[in-house]
């Protein structure tokens, strides 16, 4: 059944390193190097190649989907070019390819007026009934904290392993450290990406602890954090497939138990006595960013929101002429049609009024750009934008090409460990009506 309060400004990130995007022996230049245009502006890249390569196809994609344009390029004294009119709100994605066929050689993104980017299902009628039933079934269950100190992991650092109860028997399971001397310090909950299952890695929390942080790791999943890889690797395929179990359910969801136990936790963090009380960063790439999101929208004491390419945004892009993303639900389901919405971050942005950095690749087809923005323009707090315009998704992306997200991200943690506000980067200047060649 499964398928593998806008703030008044909005705010982007200034592409301020090298700003052509390189594939191959291709090298493609945006006309604007933001890669963020105004309706009515000419949208295009300059090609360059020596010596170019004859036949050559490229095609212009909209949202993923919808071909806007494609033809042969055409090569003068090593260049060419390809261009539209911007129209409509969207992402356009360009590929170049063998006119042959054969694999992508070279490959750019473009946001069109991103921060009108809207058209995800209207979110529920009963979504926040349903969300305040769910945290009443969590809180009517003791948090039951089980933690077991393990010695010698880092000299300056004290960690241990953690569980907590989730609802319906289930356990979250994770990592937390904290500076190994007495005080009180901001908390950061970090969240898993999808895949594996697969155990964390103690540098998770105990880097962040070496800082100065209380840092707490879960994982998305009922199991151990612990464990050798061969218990993970030898885990059924059903558990695997996690995304796809109960997808025509919202009780039955798997994301259920994994939303609510990132709210657990938090909620633990915010009862720590060795909390400052004053900073609470949930942190996640990917589904670590769904997640992220969800905790942020549950729990009142998150302070902050850090999500990187979040997943299950728009996720029934399908339905509407774009391309989906993770977790990949079969939106040609009617019950699965009815379910995805309850786990949407779109559906969840609106209710989260901590401070957000949110990051989009712009040739990520993992998680979408598209159903990014239309989270991001819905969150109702002071925002930031990260928009990486060459990245493609976390794993498949090169050195360098989430340098953007990375730099923010450091700084914003740097700002609040020394008590401060991030500072949120000022909004971007778009580019002329006559940018272009």
């Amino acid at each position: 059944m499964c398928m593998p309060r806008f703030y008044k400004t909005i705010f982007f990130l200034l592409i301020s390193a090298a700003y052509s995007i390189k594939a191959g022996e291709i090298v493609l230049t945006p006309y604007e190097r933001s890669g963020i245009y105004r309706i009515g502006e000419r949208v295009g890249w300059t090609l360059r190649q020596e010596p170019p390569v004859p036949d050559l196809i490229y095609t212009l994609k909209r949202n993923g989907v919808e071909v806007v344009a494609s033809g042969s390029l055409s090569w003068h004294d090593g260049e060419a070019f390809v261009a539209v009119i911007a129209d409509v709100p969207s992402m356009l994605r360009l590929e170049v390819s063998p006119g042959a066929g054969g694999e992508l050689v070279a490959q750019a993104g473009a946001a069109i007026a991103p921060e009108k980017l809207a058209g995800a299902p209207a979110k529920p009628a009963d979504f926040d009934a349903f969300w305040a039933t769910k945290i009443s079934e969590i809180q009517a269950v003791p948090s039951d904290p089980v933690l077991t100190p393990v010695a010698d992991v880092r000299e300056e650092v004290d960690y241990a392993t953690l569980t907590l109860a989730n609802i319906r028997g289930a356990r979250v399971h994770g990592q937390i450290a904290h500076p190994a001397r007495p005080g009180q310090f901001p908390a950061l909950l970090i969240l898993q990406w999808a895949g594996g299952p697969y155990p964390l890695q103690k540098s998770w929390v105990t880097d962040r602890a070496a800082e100065g942080w209380l840092a707490l790791n879960i994982m998305p999943h009922d199991l151990p954090c612990d464990m050798p890889k061969e218990f993970y690797e030898s885990l059924p395929r059903l558990l695997k497939d996690y995304q796809c179990i109960g997808d025509d359910d919202r009780n039955r969801s798997y994301f259920l138990a994994m939303f609510l136990g990132a709210w657990r936790a938090a909620d633990y963090l915010s009862t720590r006595s060795d909390w400052n009380g004053q900073t609470l960063v949930v942190l996640g790439p990917s589904m670590g960013g769904m997640q992220a999101f969800a905790a942020a929208a549950l729990h009142p004491r998150v302070t902050h929101l850090i999500a990187h390419t979040p997943a299950g945004c728009d996720s029934l892009a399908s339905l509407n002429g774009r391309a989906a993303g993770y977790p990949n639900w079969n939106a040609g389901d009617a019950r699965v049609e009815a379910t995805a919405p309850y786990f949407d971050p779109v559906n969840f942005a609106e209710r989260i009024h901590a401070r957000a950095l949110v990051s989009m690749g712009f040739i990520d087809t993992v998680t979408p750009a598209a159903g990014i923005w239309m989270a991001f323009n819905k969150l109702a707090g002071i925002k930031e934008a990260v928009p990486m315009i060459d990245t493609p998704h976390g794993h498949q992306a090169k050195p360098g090409q989430e340098k953007a997200y990375n730099d923010r991200r450091d700084a914003w943690l740097a700002a609040l460990l020394s008590g401060r506000e991030p500072a949120v980067l000022p909004s971007v200047v778009l580019p002329r009506a006559d940018a272009g060649q």
